[in-house]
C-alpha cells in the first residue's frame, strides 16, 4: 500500500478563546514550555514518516511561517555567544519537512473546508493525515505513528479515538461500532454529532487526527453543508463509512485539547512534570501551593 508522506494542518482559526494574547500571535504557536503547539503536531508527524507538511493558515498566521523557516541571523548570533545547542535546535526545526502554506479561502466555511484547499497539493492515489492545530496526545508511540500502523492493517481510512465518561458524550463527535479488530481497532459505522448520555452509540469520541484513504475525496468535493450551514469532515466520513470502511484507533496516550484556557493550562502543567529538567521542583512547588 501507498504510505502516507504528506500531513494537512488546519491551522486558520481566530483563536477568538484566547484573546487579546491572540490577536498578533496565533493560537497554534501557544507554548507548551518551550515549544509552540504546532511544532509537537509537525514532530509527531514527522516520526510517523511525513516529509510534506502543508499548513492551511489564515491572514495572521505569518509567525508560522517565521517559525519554521531558517533564520540565519539567529543562529550566527547564538553560535557566537557559545548557544549552539540552541542554534543546533533553531536549525532542526526548520528541517522537520518540507513545509507548503496555503491560505483558507471559500465558501461554506467549516472543518472540512482546509482540507479541500489543499487537495491540489495531495496526488489522487495517496492517503494523507489531516490535524487539527488545537490538540496532541502524549504519548510513547508517536500517535501519528498509531494511525500508520492501523491502516496498514485495514488499508482504510482511520481515526483517532479517545475515551470518555457517558456524562460528556454531548461534547464529541461519537463513534458508532460495528466490529472489533483488535484491542484499539474498531470498524465504524459513523460518527453521532454530541448525542449526549442517554443516546451514545459508545464511548469512544473521535478529536482532531485523521489517515485518509483517497476515497474521501468524493464526498468532500460534494461540499454539502451540515449543522451551522458549514460542511464538516465528518458528514463526509459518515457517507465513507455507509458504502466502504472506516476504521477508529483508540490512541495509546494522553490526549490534549489547547483549544480553551483551562485545558491549554493543564496540557503545560501536564507536560511540565514529566520534564526531566522541571519536574521534581514542580511538583514539590504544585504540593506546597496547594497545601497553603
Amino acid at each position: 500500500m501507498k504510505q502516507p508522506t504528506k500531513a494537512i494542518i488546519c491551522a486558520a482559526g481566530l483563536g477568538t478563546r484566547f484573546l487579546p494574547q491572540t490577536k498578533a500571535m496565533p493560537k497554534e504557536m501557544l507554548p507548551l514550555i518551550d515549544r509552540p503547539v504546532i511544532q509537537v503536531i509537525v514532530e509527531q508527524a514527522v516520526a510517523a514518516g511525513v516529509t510534506d507538511i502543508i499548513i492551511v493558515t489564515g491572514s495572521t498566521k505569518r509567525a508560522i511561517e517565521d517559525h519554521f523557516d531558517r533564520s540565519d541571523e539567529l543562529e550566527s548570533e547564538l553560535r557566537e555567544k557559545g548557544k549552539h545547542d540552541k542554534a543546533d535546535e533553531i536549525k532542526r526545526i526548520a528541517e522537520l519537512a518540507n513545509f507548503v502554506y496555503v491560505r483558507q479561502k471559500g465558501s461554506p466555511k467549516g472543518n472540512a473546508r482546509p482540507i479541500l484547499n489543499a487537495q491540489r497539493l495531495i496526488d489522487d492515489d495517496e492517503p494523507f493525515f489531516v490535524f487539527f492545530a488545537d490538540d496532541f496526545f502524549r504519548s510513547e508511540t508517536a500517535w501519528p505513528l498509531q494511525l500508520k500502523n492501523a491502516y496498514n492493517e485495514t488499508g482504510k481510512t482511520v481515526i483517532s479515538l479517545i475515551e470518555v465518561e457517558k456524562k460528556d458524550a454531548d461534547k464529541y463527535g461519537m463513534a458508532s461500532l460495528t466490529d472489533q479488530k483488535s484491542d484499539r481497532l474498531f470498524r465504524l459505522s459513523g460518527l453521532v454529532e454530541k448525542p449526549g448520555a442517554e443516546n451514545t452509540p459508545s464511548t469512544f469520541a473521535s478529536v482532531g487526527s485523521y489517515l485518509l484513504t483517497p476515497d474521501i475525496w468524493q464526498y468532500l468535493e460534494q461540499e454539502k453543508v451540515g449543522k451551522g450551514g458549514e460542511i464538516g469532515l465528518a458528514d463526509s466520513l459518515n457517507e465513507l463509512a455507509a458504502d466502504g470502511e472506516v476504521y477508529g484507533y483508540f490512541i495509546d496516550g494522553v490526549w490534549h485539547d489547547t483549544g480553551d484556557q483551562l485545558k491549554y493550562i493543564k496540557a503545560v502543567i501536564d507536560l511540565a512534570l514529566e520534564s526531566e529538567e522541571y519536574g521534581a521542583e514542580l511538583t514539590g512547588y504544585l504540593k506546597d501551593r496547594l497545601d497553603n
